[in-house]
């Protein structure tokens, strides 16, 4: 028997997977199968007609039958049922029936001449909404701190309802660690405040299946304290529940349910399993859960109802144990052990059984593999029948849950059923086996092309039928070798995997199905794309309200993809906003809202990847302005002033800026008082006596300062003596007999008080004398008279009100008026440094004989003349100031060789004293000026002259003058540079041995013992021999030469006529045999092929000679510039004598030339280019 269970279970292994991905195509012949049912247990709506559905496949296909209570249901007696064409699916028209009549337990067959399938036993039950029964409710009246449950107990509905409370405006009650909802629909308070009472706690009772909410009676909650208790226990005697007559005090937690210390519970793997622990107490107490026996399973544990409810989802055979849950409060804690029993129903270890297909003579399994809590029991059955009952077959074999086919034979086709069953449910399982015989088939589509992104995995399927079932291999391209070793995977069911597809794995595919009846071949192509990527992604922006913000998202992807740019808005679909304005590779939103904030996505799709990328968007806007202004605190110089921020649109508040406006003395007029950070919203403000102070705040973020707010209430200050003096205190004469002593008066807010004057005291420094005292109205200044010139005198200016005097003043320091010096620097003297520069140097001045504060020193300086005879006599004067006490300054800008004055003068805030003896200095020599002027005169054909001006500014005795000069050629290039040396005395020069029509560029300065000065430039051009330019012109204009041109314009238009007429002809000219013929060198044969002269063709014979011009008139007109003809007369290469003959040949060049000769007559003589060589030469 062991040994029979171990070849089942080999058997098992090794066809197993044969059987687990066939799929027969519909056009074979093959048992029905079922391929949709209704539910097991099927709850119907009573107010919509039944379907009970029913529908299966096969070939040929299956006609159908019911059973209802396990009995032959004949549809065709019940008027109210049909059943679908083509279909076993049934309908039921409740129209004239009641749908009670229908509830029973339905089963479905069906069949064909292969076999017979049933489908599960479906119950079908109508929902059912009952309602409540009327009953009328007492109020309850409870003690404050008391335990209270309100019953819920709805009807029993089909399926149950959904419970929850509300109030009589359809508004959910709260619930808390407090007050919470039980499992069962019940309200539970752990205790009762006075809040709670309320007439209308309402329990709703929602019916899912028929959409009806059924409501219980309100229940009035009355919540009193014990006197409260005691006063109206009369007026509720008769008609009130009262709970609790002992005062309800502090007390530790007991459980409302679930009751003792322990309980059981029974759940079903794969079920929810929900457990509650609701506690009473005061102060309320907290609950939390354990598991005894392990670990809660922390994926699927979660606590609903604040801890109260434990909830597990899919519960398996591991979550049976022991669980405690535990309320604790203040004063104690208690425990509660719940049993947790996990039973199964049955359920399948490896799948339901599978199909067989078999060839004539294979052999095959079914397998009915299942568990449950308890074990169940399986049977079988052959289309329908039991299997004990069924006909006896010997290639059938049954061991418990499996069934072992060998050596299968046609006609042995069936539907086994497989039923597992125990006290908790059952599974009911067909599975056929088909014995058939066919060739191979590939069911993939013929030429079907993959596309797959490159670096990821590339399935290419070959799903194929056969029977037996057929082998797969896979060919690439030229079909070299199979596909069976890395990179390529074939997966049992044909089809081929490449794990990471790169480029190269593109190409076109072959897969090839066996078995030993055929072969069938199918062709599919791959492509590997290139990936979709985001290459610049949208980044977080903060953009300030009303403005505008661009997202960029710039993507690569597989050109041959067709990309679709979407745009997501919080994870859902953006706004229909004309302000959203979505491009190619950006998203651009225009006078940005606050409601614009969120999270934008972009993601590129293509139909085989997408990429996608995120950013934020932050709107900021300047803050609200705060409110409630409320000032504390309030003493007599401070006040605390408090507020409530504004909004601060997603930008946090900087600081506070806390203004004021005092309206005694500045109305209208608001003043910064202190800044506080962001984080406070208060502040202690530093006030000044006899002030009406109003405050008001600005809030600070990275955008702006918010409005202000709204002022606060006028706060009042007392009076009181000042608190400060003027300050800028100072003394200054406007005359030399006076003292004027200043200050800076105290504003209204510094007064501190009504009736604000000053006492001003002065009195002379360095000298034991008293102060003087006077008293002075509100003003900035008072004179004193009759003093002393420039003494030095201590001040103190003091502030006074009706309430007493300021702080005692500080002193300050000044002086009386100043007088004009009456002293000049001493010893005054001049140094030379250069001919631009002289330094000064003197003696400062006793500061008795300055009378005033010392400003500085004025230098007076002026050019007396020139020590040049020629230059006339400077009398200008010049100043230079040097501030501060100085003894020495420097004199800039001076005139080389020039005979200057000065003096010295010491001056104070009142002016100048006298000047100190004049003295006087010379410059010494310096380079002269540019020579006035240079002109070119008297131009010949080898010389020039030139004549100049010596320099205006000659800076000392001219020495002599350099000249320079170059030649110029016509493209402006300079030639090498001569220098010529000339004496002072001359002012011309004449330049012989020059080129004759050439230009050239003179430079001439003039020198002294200093060196040399800047220069003086100019240009100058020598004549062109006039009998050179009349026998150009008179050579033009010659009979003879017009008379030879017209004669050889002849003979070319003659040859060109002869060539055009040979060659309409298709002849070719003689030239071959005039060749051998003639000798004369004046003869030029000609080319076969295109009728042109031997070494010169067509297109040559205009291009100018070299060196040449051809103007369109045919003569050579002078340049613009004043360049001689003989610039261009370098293309004439011995075609003419001196006399214009023409001496040149009208042949080609003889191969006895050098190279150099034929290069330079390589251009042929024609009538123009003659012309135009003959017009530049010289």
């Amino acid at each position: 028997m062991e040994r029979r269970r171990m070849d089942a279970a080999l058997l098992v292994l090794f066809l197993g997977h044969l059987a687990a991905a066939l799929e027969v195509p519909l056009d074979l012949p093959q048992p029905p199968t079922i391929t949709h049912q209704s539910p097991k247990d099927y709850i119907i709506d009573p107010r919509e007609n039944i379907i009970i559905h029913c529908e299966a496949k096969g070939k040929p296909h299956p006609s159908f039958s019911w059973t209802r209570n396990g009995t032959h249901f004949d549809i065709d007696e019940d008027p109210n049922v049909t059943m679908r064409p083509h279909s076993g699916t049934l309908v039921v028209d409740i129209s004239r029936a009641k749908a009670e009549q229908y509830e029973c337990v339905y089963q479905c067959t069906a069949r064909n001449k292969h076999g017979t399938a049933v489908s599960n036993n479906i119950v079908v039950k109508q929902s059912r909404s009952p309602l409540w029964s009327k009953e009328k409710i007492k109020p309850i009246v409870v003690q404050e701190g008391v335990s209270l449950v309100l019953p819920c107990r709805p009807p029993a509905g089909l399926p149950p309802p959904i419970i929850f409370w509300m109030d009589n405006n359809f508004q959910r009650l709260p619930q808390s660690s407090r007050v919470a909802q039980s499992l069962n629909g019940d309200l539970y308070f752990s205790n009762v405040l006075r809040d709670d009472s309320r007439n209308d706690y309402i329990c709703y009772a929602r019916f899912p299946y028929t959409q009806t909410i059924q409501q219980k009676q309100p229940i009035t909650v009355k919540v009193l304290n014990m006197d409260a208790i005691n006063d109206t226990m009369a007026a509720f005697y008769n008609d009130t529940d009262l709970f609790s007559e002992e005062p309800a005090d502090e007390r530790k937690p007991s459980f409302l349910i679930p009751s003792g210390p322990s309980s059981s519970k029974t759940v079903l793997r794969g079920q929810v399993l929900e457990m509650e622990c609701i506690a009473e107490g005061l102060p309320t107490p907290e609950v939390s859960w354990t598991k005894v026996s392990g670990d809660l399973p922390a994926k699927r544990t979660s606590f609903l109802h604040y801890q109260r409810t434990l909830r597990i989802v899919n519960v398996s055979e591991s979550d049976a144990g022991d669980y405690r849950c535990t309320a604790r409060n203040q004063l104690g804690s208690v425990h509660h052990t719940i049993h947790v029993m996990v039973k199964a129903a049955p359920y399948w270890i490896s799948g339901a059984p599978r199909n067989l297909v078999l060839a004539p003579g294979e052999s095959g399994v079914l397998t009915c593999r299942a568990s449950g809590t308890p074990k169940p029991s399986i049977t079988w059955a052959m289309n329908g029948i039991p299997i004990e009952n069924s006909p006896k077959d010997l290639s059938r074999k049954v061991e418990d849950d499996t069934i072992i086919f060998t050596d299968v034979q046609p006609g042995s086709s069936a539907v086994y059923q497989c039923n597992v069953s125990n006290d908790f449910g059952y599974l009911l399982s067909n599975a056929f086996v088909n014995v058939l015989s066919e060739p191979p088939r590939v069911l993939t589509q013929a030429n079907k092309v993959y596309q797959v992104i490159k670096n990821h995995r590339a399935l290419i399927d070959c799903a194929s039928f056969g029977s037996p079932i057929p082998k797969i291999t896979w060919f690439k391209d030229s079909r070299s070798s199979t596909l069976d070793g890395d990179p390529y995977i074939l997966h049992d069911n044909g089809t081929l995997e490449i794990h990471i597809a790169q480029a190269h794995n593109s190409g076109r595919y072959t897969c090839v199905a066996r078995n030993s009846i055929g072969i069938y071949e199918n062709h599919v192509s791959l492509e590997v794309k290139e990936p979709t990527r985001i290459l610049k992604q949208p980044e977080y922006k903060v953009v300030q309200r009303g403005k505008s913000v661009v997202f960029e998202c710039k993507v690569k992807h597989d050109p041959s993809l067709i990309p679709t740019m979407t745009w997501l808005k919080d994870d859902g679909e953006l706004p229909d906003d004309e302000r959203l304005i979505v491009d190619s590779d950006s998203l651009t939103i225009t006078d940005v809202t606050e409601s614009d904030a969120g999270m934008y996505t972009c993601i590129m799709n293509t139909t085989l990847d997408h990429d996608s990328a995120s950013a934020e968007l932050t709107v900021v806007e300047r803050p609200d302005p705060p409110t409630d202004l409320e000032l504390t605190d309030q003493k007599k110089r401070s006040v605390q002033l408090t507020w409530t921020p504004g909004d601060e649109h997603n930008s946090p508040i900087q600081k506070f800026l806390i203004q004021y406006e005092d309206l005694l003395h500045h109305r209208g007029h608001w003043h910064n008082l202190t800044e506080v950070p962001g984080t406070k919203t208060t502040a202690h403000l530093k006030l000044s006596p006899y002030a009406h102070y109003t405050f008001r705040v600005l809030a600070l973020n990275a955008v702006d300062f918010s409005r202000p707010s709204l002022s606060s209430r006028v706060y009042k200050t007392e009076p009181a003596a000042p608190d400060e003096n003027p300050t800028g205190v100072q003394g200054f004469g406007t005359e030399h007999d006076n003292l004027v002593i200043s200050w800076k008066p105290l504003s209204g807010l510094q007064s501190n008080g009504p009736g604000l004057h000053y006492k001003v005291m002065w009195r002379q420094k360095a000298v034991d004398s008293d102060w003087t005292t006077v008293t002075v109205a509100n003003n900035s200044k008072f004179v004193v008279s009759g003093v002393p010139t420039f003494v030095p005198y201590e001040l103190k200016v003091q502030a006074v009100n009706d309430y007493g005097a300021g702080p005692e003043p500080a002193i300050a320091h000044g002086y009386s008026g100043e007088d004009l010096p009456v002293a000049a620097p001493e010893n005054v003297q001049a140094i030379v440094v250069n001919s631009a520069l002289a330094e000064v140097h003197w003696d400062p001045v006793p500061f008795k004989l300055i009378r005033g504060h010392l400003k500085g020193f004025k230098v007076y300086y002026w050019r007396e003349r020139s020590l040049h005879k020629h230059n006339p006599h400077h009398v200008e004067k010049q100043i230079l100031t040097f501030s501060g006490n100085h003894t020495r300054g420097m004199l800039p800008g001076l005139h080389p060789f020039s005979l200057y004055s000065f003096n010295v003068r010491v001056y104070n805030g009142k002016g100048e004293g006298p000047p100190s003896p004049t003295q006087q200095f010379e410059t010494p020599e310096g380079v002269p000026g540019t020579p006035t002027s240079l002109i070119v005169t008297n131009p010949n054909l080898d010389s020039l002259t030139l004549e100049w001006s010596p320099p205006h500014v000659r800076n000392g005795r001219i020495t002599g003058y350099t000249l320079k000069y170059q030649q110029v050629n016509n493209s402006n290039e300079l030639g090498p540079m001569e220098e010529l040396a000339l004496p002072a005395n001359e002012t011309s020069v004449t330049l012989p041995n020059l080129k004759y029509s050439t230009r050239y560029k003179f430079y001439l300065n003039a020198k002294t013992v200093r060196g040399a000065g800047p220069a003086i430039s100019g240009e100058g051009v020598t004549i062109m021999d006039e009998a050179v330019a009349s026998r150009q012109v008179d050579i033009a204009t010659q009979g003879w030469f017009i008379g030879l041109m017209c004669a050889i314009a002849l003979l070319i238009l003659i040859l060109l006529i002869i060539c055009f007429i040979q060659r309409n002809k298709g002849g070719k000219y003689p030239v071959k045999e005039k060749e051998d013929a003639h000798t004369d060198p004046e003869f030029q044969p000609m080319k076969e092929d295109d009728c042109t002269f031997g070494e010169y063709s067509d297109n040559e014979d205009h291009k100018p000679l070299k060196g040449s011009r051809t103007p369109s008139n045919g003569t050579v007109k002078r340049d613009d510039s004043d360049d001689s003809l003989v610039d261009y007369g370098e293309g004439g290469d011995g075609q003419f004598n001196e006399d214009g003959s023409f001496i040149g040949q009208y042949s080609g060049k003889s191969a006895s030339r050098d190279t150099a000769e034929g290069h330079e007559s390589s251009e042929a003589p024609s009538p123009i280019n003659a012309m135009n060589s003959l017009n530049s030469f010289v």
